[in-house]
């Protein structure tokens, strides 16, 4: 049986693939925003795991993890969250995103033993390079979790099999240099780059950072396995805090009418 992340990418449309941070504005709150993603017609869920420094995220996600972690929001929470949304939607993938701190303190195993318990199906950490995958892959390999790694238009020819080396899931290019949700790259660029990358690997191929309108989703669609978009989510948060539910479902919704769109301009 294909594992959940296959599956979502099996699927005759790109992934729309959705980020929030768990625990804003609430640990209550983000379990209704969550059914709201799946309601709006995501197709894999990436939960923020909050933390006091999360270098490449731009403003609303960084304050995002603030707010978060102001609310008390622990480790233990996010698992609860992970625990509850298996539950509600056994069909839909979860991916924990984050930063290596909270995923290696108590030990890789424990983390990894942890992700099974939930229900995680993927693991994205930003500051743990291939190079240190030692760190954290072999115990999430050895668990089934898949090590969703980051290409970044620096990730040259020398480097791509390093990243590519341990990765599971779908690989995520990361179109820009920079934090995110700030700007986005030229179309012709992710193509490219999206081409590169599919080209050295059989791991679908997702782009996020700085898409923003269910145009430019539209515009990744038509070159890539999948469409990342946090930013915009979180703003919606911000702005609705505990009723974000019905703007954050109708937004996503957006998303996935100019994506299915998209891919049946494209030729068969």
């Amino acid at each position: 049986m294909p594992s959940l992340l296959a599956a979502a990418f099996a699927k005759p449309h790109p992934a729309i693939i959705t980020f929030v941070t768990a625990g804003d504005p609430s640990v209550a709150d983000t379990l209704c925003i969550l059914d709201a993603l799946v309601a709006g017609g995501a197709d894999v869920i990436e939960l923020g795991m909050p933390f006091t420094d999360p270098m490449a995220d731009g403003v609303a996600i960084q304050a995002a993890n603030l707010r978060s972690l102001s609310g008390g929001t622990t480790t233990a929470d996010i698992f609860a969250i992970a625990t509850a949304f298996r539950v509600r939607h056994p069909a839909i993938p979860l991916v924990l995103m984050g930063y290596a701190n909270p995923m290696v303190r108590r030990g890789s195993a424990w983390f990894a033993d942890q992700c099974v318990a939930a229900g995680v199906d993927g693991v994205i950490c930003v500051d743990i390079p291939p190079e240190e995958d030692g760190a954290l892959g072999p115990a999430l390999r050895a668990a089934d979790v898949a090590l969703i790694r980051l290409a970044t238009p620096t990730t040259d020819a020398a480097r791509l099999p390093v990243v590519l080396d341990g990765a599971g899931g779908f690989l995520y290019y990361v179109s820009v240099a920079g934090i995110t949700g700030l700007q986005q790259a030229s179309q012709d660029s992710i193509a490219k780059a999206v081409a590169r990358l599919k080209a050295a690997s059989p791991l679908p191929v997702a782009v996020g950072f700085g898409v923003r309108t269910p145009e430019q989703a539209a515009a990744i669609a038509r070159v890539a396995d999948g469409v990342v978009v946090g930013s915009a989510i979180v703003e919606l948060i911000a702005q609705h805090g505990a009723n974000a539910p019905d703007a954050v479902k109708a937004y996503v919704a957006s998303l996935s009418t100019a994506i299915a769109a998209a891919r049946e301009e494209l030729p068969t």
